[in-house]
């Protein structure tokens, strides 16, 4: 049940994205998730494509669309992922990931924690103060 509850919140907060404000999302390229084994401490991120499949331990991930605020980028990302664990028929997750709500809608898995991180963004449609990629420093060295 409260797995219904968080996929409805979930939902709920990627519609309520697409209808506000600006009213539009752009459809990524690409998307970068962060997956933590738990066991082992370990932190691992992926650049992820739509379709593509990353095997890490019994898990393999999917991404299937990553989606972000046109008029602001920067401000959140939410991805539709396919999460499959090798000891199981049924997907272990199969829905939105929302980036600035990551235990909204998890993976609820004993060993992984999964979320995605951001969308890939094209260079060109970051505005000027947005770009994170520029160097700011002075000139004096």
């Amino acid at each position: 049940m409260t797995a219904l509850v968080r996929l409805g919140l979930a939902g709920a907060m990627v519609l309520g994205l697409a209808m506000a404000g600006s009213a539009q999302v752009v459809v990524a390229t690409g998307g970068v998730v962060r997956l933590l084994d738990r066991l082992t401490g370990t932190v691992s991120d992926f650049d992820l494509a739509p379709g593509q499949l990353q095997v890490v331990g019994r898990l393999t991930l999917r991404l299937d669309e990553c989606r972000y605020p046109a008029d602001s980028p920067l401000t959140d990302a939410f991805a539709h992922m396919t999460i499959l664990d090798s000891g199981l028929t049924d997907p272990v997750f199969h829905g939105w990931m929302i980036a600035s709500s990551p235990a909204l809608s998890a993976l609820d898995h004993p060993r992984y924690d999964v979320w995605i991180l951001h969308c890939d963004i094209p260079a060109g449609s970051l505005a000027p103060a947005q770009d994170s990629t520029k160097a700011t420093s002075g000139s004096d060295g």
